[in-house]
């Protein structure tokens, strides 16, 4: 008679990404996955954000704008508000939510572009999500040996107001050495040509090296962005792929437009050229994100967000 196997702790493990979906992210640099939400978990992360939303208080609020630094005159956010929020849930207006006199001109609850940076720390509901069993088995697909989750927040993309973001690549932000960050993006809502939905250069992290870092002031304080590497000699090659740093071709690549509906996990390499658009519709673009990095490379120390207190960042397999 034959002996039935039993089970292991391994066999019960989500699966990760198929062969096909691991392919087609080498490929592509990005990976959507339809469904990975249901509505009981979109509907209960967006009752606590909009709880949050209604309920933080402007008082002793710097009333830190989140600005990409695009515009002329105007610097990326940096300010001690943004530089500390590392371990913390901070509030961040959007640039056009304001008047020429610096007063908000709808509630705020409709001005905040994006809540962060330490949501899965501090909320039980991101909790479940970022530190999920499934993301662990799709860490273990990508080859992470000790995946850290960082950076978590909610992006608003507010109707009407809701900023642009330029083309950039994740790793610029959360530089290991070697380039290790892949971001978790999380449609909340559906997301659109019309609200503001990603556009991807696809096959562009197989391209583009990492050839520019945004990174705290070594003098003054605040954030800048410095080129990468810094020495001249060097062609920029550190990062995927290589070529000099004139050829970055950002702007002038074909960009993919990418609609979701909610629920849906969008999987971006920290390499990939990526953009969105101003929202010009009626309906707001919630998501829900985080990245992970490989814990077994180096953080760099001046990259714009630290580890708050002595435990680091969450190691996303110590939940499993």
């Amino acid at each position: 008679m034959a002996t039935l196997s039993t089970s292991t702790e391994e066999d019960a493990r989500p699966a990760g990404l198929t062969p096909a979906q691991l392919a087609q992210f080498q490929e592509d640099g990005y990976l959507v996955i339809p469904r990975a939400l249901d509505r009981s978990t979109i509907d209960a992360t967006l009752t606590v954000t909009h709880r949050m939303l209604d309920e933080f208080s402007l008082e002793h609020h710097p009333m830190t704008r989140f600005s990409t630094g695009e515009a002329q005159d105007t610097m990326h956010v940096g300010d001690a508000y943004f530089l500390t929020s590392g371990d913390k849930v901070r509030f961040f207006f959007e640039e056009d939510a304001f008047d020429a006199n610096g007063n908000l001109t709808v509630p705020k609850s409709q001005a905040v572009n994006k809540i962060g940076h330490a949501l899965h720390s501090l909320f039980p509901v991101f909790r479940k999500i970022s530190m999920s069993a499934r993301n662990a088995a799709i860490a273990r697909s990508l080859g992470f040996h000790d995946p850290r989750v960082l950076q978590s927040m909610v992006i608003c993309k507010q109707p009407s107001i809701g900023g642009r973001v330029p083309p950039h690549q994740d790793s610029t932000f959360l530089y290991t050495d070697p380039p290790s960050a892949v971001g978790f993006w999380y449609a909340l809502e559906d997301a659109t040509a019309e609200n503001g939905c990603l556009s991807f250069a696809k096959g562009s992290h197989r391209t583009e090296a990492i050839r520019k870092r945004f990174v705290r002031r070594k003098v003054g304080g605040g954030t800048e962005f410095v080129k990468w590497p810094d020495d001249d000699d060097d062609d920029g090659s550190g990062g995927v792929g290589g070529g000099k740093l004139k050829a970055w071709g950002g702007n002038r690549r074909e960009y993919t437009l990418t609609e979701v509906e909610a629920g849906s996990l969008v999987i971006i390499h920290g390499n990939v050229l990526h953009k969105s658009e101003k929202n010009k519709g009626n309906k707001s673009r919630f998501v829900y994100t985080f990245h992970i990095i490989e814990g077994e490379n180096r953080y760099d120390e001046r990259n714009w967000l630290q580890p708050g207190g002595d435990e680091g960042f969450s190691r996303l397999y110590d939940d499993q």
